[in-house]
């Protein structure tokens, strides 16, 4: 039960510190709409998050990401993705 306990504290602590790292890097306005994304594609979201953190913790990022340049890195990692829809 311990190891169960030692776990969840991690996970928790790992959340805690995303979340510190995204509100540092990301604006008002981008923090919505990143919100709103992990709504409706909760794996676009984290796909999102990590790489933020990349950026910030390799320390490429300059300064704040906003809605503009948020909705700019949503559609290069969106058009990464080629959905083929075979119709019969």
């Amino acid at each position: 039960m311990e190891e169960f306990d030692l776990q969840k504290a991690q996970e928790e602590e790992l959340e805690r510190m995303k979340k510190d790292v995204l509100r540092k890097v990301l604006t008002k306005e981008a923090m919505e709409r990143l919100g709103r994304v992990r709504i409706v594609n909760p794996m676009l979201a984290q796909q999102i998050e990590l790489y933020l953190m990349q950026l910030y913790q390799t320390g490429q990022m300059k300064e704040m990401i906003n809605d503009a340049k948020l909705r700019e890195i949503l559609s290069a990692i969106s058009e990464k993705k080629d959905f083929k829809i075979k119709r019969k």
